[in-house]
């Protein structure tokens, strides 16, 4: 699977990690995630991420 990061604050999605705390589990492609998930870190919506 692949990562992700944030283009304004450069937070990295990790599937293998998940984003818990925002409660999504381990294991959670981005491409699966909901389209209102936002990024932890700064807010930013899911299309400002690019893949690595």
């Amino acid at each position: 699977m692949d990562k992700y990061t944030c283009t304004i604050c450069g937070y990295v999605y990790d599937p293998v990690l998940g984003d818990p705390g925002n409660g999504i589990p381990a294991g959670t492609a981005f491409a699966d995630l909901p389209e209102d998930w936002t990024c932890p870190d700064c807010g930013a919506a899911k299309d400002l991420f690019e893949k690595m």
